[in-house]
């Protein structure tokens, strides 16, 4: 009995405190700003690392080569030894579609030490010359008309680098309970208010849209200063904001990935191969995290259902009000993806994937295997072609 009062009301200490004191993570209030428009459009370059993407290229390249931007821009697709026809399907898209003018290059495999996307960035960057920003977009998001030209306004306003969290597809039933808390969770622990804030060390980005100026960028060490990241996109955040370089990270209107994620393995590799490597590889760090959301996610219905069961209702009170608070800050998130609300209770459950996901990541790091993606594996600071 003692035990389950412990747990009930340490859960509800834990809720109340991350509602109130991490950065309103769950609050879904961080869009792209409206910046004014510059009285001169800044020449920029679009970069999309592309590897065996025939399958997405259709829906998400017309949508680059349609931007309507007042400036001079470019789209830059750099194929990386796709087997699929990639970088042919994309010249005929562009003679098809017109727009932008395109150009698709060939970076070779990466050498020792480079990870494959960051590869092909640092030889589209190349490719791109004296810009003043570049848009690194993956190959699997949409863009509406306007998003480069609104992306490049609120860069004008004072920022070097500004990243949008696509929308991310939840049209399958496994996408619809664990994509939102995959954003959710992503906010739990880089939480955006921190990230756009110059005075917190809290720095991260989504790497699927990413405007960087490109002074900064080069004064910063370029994309080989972090030639071997896996999470490039935290990592390239990280470098901009320790060179003294602002930042801003919000939730996306005009942009979306179109990739499926359609069963729960797809999304379990999504989330595995870099699981443990936000955890940079600790076995401590993997325990904490553990017995963490253990405590947070399943304390709170473990404590009420206990306290029903045992006729406690104290427990079963400290219990259902951490839950309670549990769901209501699922719900902002509910909404943004337009999802039922009956889901937020579920949280907990979700949780309890991440965790079995979590701990394959580690298993995966300890057999070899490390991250795998599009043939390559890859392990922090080193790479396997």
């Amino acid at each position: 009995m003692i035990a389950w009062l412990v747990i009930g009301g340490v859960s509800l200490a834990a809720w109340l405190w991350l509602l109130l004191c991490r950065g309103f993570f769950w609050r879904t209030d961080q869009r792209l700003p409206q910046g004014s428009e510059p009285r001169r459009w800044p020449p920029v370059a679009i970069v999309v690392p592309a590897r065996d993407e025939a399958t997405v290229l259709p829906e998400s390249l017309p949508s680059l080569l349609a931007q309507r931007y007042p400036g001079r821009a470019e789209v830059i697709l750099v194929d990386d030894g796709s087997t699929d026809g990639t970088g042919a399907l994309a010249r005929r898209m562009a003679e098809e579609h017109g727009g932008l003018p395109l150009r698709v290059c060939t970076p070779g495999e990466p050498p020792p030490g480079w990870a494959g996307k960051l590869w092909a960035l640092e030889h589209g960057i190349a490719e791109a010359g004296e810009r003043d920003y570049l848009l690194l977009t993956d190959a699997d998001i949409a863009h509406r008309p306007d998003s480069l030209a609104r992306l490049v306004a609120a860069a004008q306003e004072g920022r070097d680098l500004v990243s949008q969290m696509a929308r991310l597809r939840t049209d399958t039933g496994w996408e619809r309970l664990i994509v939102p808390a995959f954003v959710y969770f992503f906010a739990m622990l880089y939480p955006f208010r921190w990230v756009n804030r110059m005075s917190s060390r809290v720095a991260a980005g989504a790497g699927g849209c990413v405007l960087v100026r490109r002074t900064v960028l080069v004064q910063a060490g370029g994309v080989a200063a972090i030639r071997g990241a896996v999470i490039d996109d935290v990592a390239l955040a990280r470098l901009i904001k320790g060179a003294g370089g602002r930042i801003w990270l919000g939730l996306a209107e005009r942009v979306r990935s179109i990739r499926p994620y359609p069963r729960l393995a797809d999304l379990w590799q999504m989330i595995a191969r870099s699981a443990y490597t936000q955890l940079r590889h600790s076995p401590l760090l993997l325990a904490g995290t553990v017995l963490g959301l253990a405590l947070i996610f399943l304390g709170p219905p473990a404590a009420t259902i206990a306290g029903a069961v045992l006729g406690a209702p104290l427990p079963a009170l400290l219990g259902g009000a951490a839950w309670l608070l549990l769901a209501a800050t699922f719900a902002p998130m509910l909404a943004y993806y337009r999802q039922s609300l009956w889901i937020a209770p579920l949280l907990p459950a979700v949780a309890v994937l991440y965790t079995l996901m979590t701990l394959d990541s580690a298993r995966r790091h300890y057999s070899g295997t490390g991250a795998r993606w599009k043939g390559r594996s890859y392990s922090e600071g080193r790479t396997w072609n």
